[in-house]
């Protein structure tokens, strides 16, 4: 019996072609039945003590290792991300709810202020609504629900719906660990549920990991709602190499950070733009690193490169890399796509790559690097900034200031000198610009979802 994508979800291997599942689409009803049980939830959850929340993060994370291998063998199956690194998410995030749970209630606890009688109290904004990505379909999930949970809301998720598998085993964690019904809830809404929710009183907050056009369309409707909302939307980050910098270290950095999860990162350094001095000589080594990844099948502890997630993503990938290579850039590496089954695209590297070129105006979602000529340092700067993005950056030099003048003039939400973007529990994540606004993780995550409350006695 063949199934319709139009009345359901359906879940491919990106590395065999294999449907995997097919999951219905949520209705009316259940989207209705989702909101109530996340009303409930929230109207429970938020009288426990936040000591009694902080202890259910340990339970969860305690939980997810206790299905450690399952999780991971379900993202590598279901959006082909190679399996050590799917064990590495799953530790990150099992990490993540043991940092919250030690860390998370000193930063709720009421605040003094220069009013003797007045201090601010971190209340609970009530149920969020979270459109999550596919690419890290745990750690994007937890590292907005665990805060917000934390905090004292619920938490509803719509997850990608090629990574539903993953959405349900999230879930059923979330149970394992104990949580009351709906604290953490999931369905596979349609772009019509999804408004549904967003308009729906008991929504109070939404908050977004995903493309620009699908942000711009749900801060869209969270705005006419009169809603918080949070934006993650990806980005076309720089990764900057100095003539000082250490090109051991810089090659090392840069192929780790353009070809993690197939480059389907949205911090990931994407546009490397390298100081005319040591631009040959980094070139040549980076091509030389990049050649040696291994590419094949997930699940193969070996390779360093999967097939990326959908084939519409591959085609996508390939149209610019083909565009960028008729504007005029020359290609160092790779550059078509695989054939045979799976959503296979080589390690690819252009240069001579210009501002007015596809590959530097448009985010890369995948393993495919650019590499711009600066003639100096200050141009180095003036190319980093010239993009609608404003994610992370990464600037590679052995001066301290020169690191710092960058740092403070960089148009980005996140620095990183000497070293690869990442995400850490311990500090801010987010961006400007076309990257979005708010910011997850930290004491930062943790209390966009709170009503930031005064309360002043006594005034009069």
């Amino acid at each position: 019996m063949t199934i319709s994508s139009a009345t359901h979800a359906l879940s491919v291997n990106p590395a065999t072609g294999e449907t995997l599942t097919a999951w219905p689409w949520a209705t009316e009803n259940d989207v209705d039945r989702a909101l109530a049980l996340a009303d409930t939830g929230f109207r429970q959850w938020r009288t426990q003590p936040v000591e009694a929340r902080a202890q259910k993060l340990r339970d969860l994370g305690a939980a997810l290792r206790n299905r450690g291998e399952e999780m991971a063998q379900t993202i590598t199956r279901e959006m082909g991300k190679p399996i050590a690194q799917a064990r590495g998410e799953v530790a990150k995030s099992a990490s993540l709810c043991d940092w919250y749970a030690d860390h998370g209630p000193l930063m709720l606890q009421t605040e003094a202020t220069q009013v003797a009688d007045a201090v601010i109290a971190y209340r609970p904004l009530g149920p969020v609504l979270a459109v999550m990505p596919w690419n890290f379909p745990l750690w994007q999930v937890l590292r907005g629900a665990v805060p917000i949970v934390l905090a004292g809301n619920s938490y509803l998720l719509k997850h990608a719906p090629n990574v539903l598998g993953a959405a349900a085993l999230i879930e059923q964690i979330f149970a394992d660990a104990g949580f009351p019904q709906g604290v953490f809830g999931q369905l596979n809404a349609t772009n019509d549920g999804v408004s549904q929710m967003i308009a729906d009183p008991r929504i109070a907050a939404v908050t977004v990991t995903g493309s620009l056009r699908a942000g711009a369309a749900i801060g869209a409707q969270a705005g006419a709602a009169l809603k918080k909302c949070v934006l993650e939307l990806g980005g076309s980050d720089p990764f900057i190499v100095l003539n000082d910098a250490d090109l051991d270290l810089a090659v090392k950095a840069a192929v780790t950070g353009r070809y993690q999860n197939t480059g389907q990162v949205c911090a990931a350094a994407k546009r490397f733009i390298v100081e005319a001095g040591i631009a040959e000589e980094f070139s040549r080594r980076f091509v030389a690193a990049t050649a040696a990844l291994k590419m094949g099948a997930p699940d193969n502890e070996e390779n360093n490169l999967g097939p990326m997630a959908r084939y519409d993503l591959r085609d996508e990938l390939h149209q610019q890399v083909q565009a960028t290579l008729a504007e005029g850039a020359t290609l160092l590496l790779g550059g078509e796509k695989v054939a045979g089954a799976g959503n296979y695209y080589p390690a690819t590297v252009l240069s001579n790559v210009t501002p007015a070129m596809t590959a530097f105006r448009q985010e890369l979602f995948g393993p495919v690097a650019a590499i711009t000529l600066a003639t100096d340092a200050d141009h180095a700067l003036a190319l980093a900034n010239d993009s609608d993005f404003g994610l992370s950056a990464t600037v590679f030099t052995a001066c301290d200031a020169t690191a710092e003048h960058f740092a403070r003039n960089l148009e980005c939400g996140g620095v990183f000198i000497n070293g690869y973007s990442a995400s850490d529990a311990r500090v801010a994540f987010g961006g400007v610009k076309k990257s979005g606004f708010g910011r997850e993780l930290s004491h930062f995550g943790l209390r966009e979802f709170c009503n930031v409350q005064t309360v002043w006695k006594d005034r009069i």
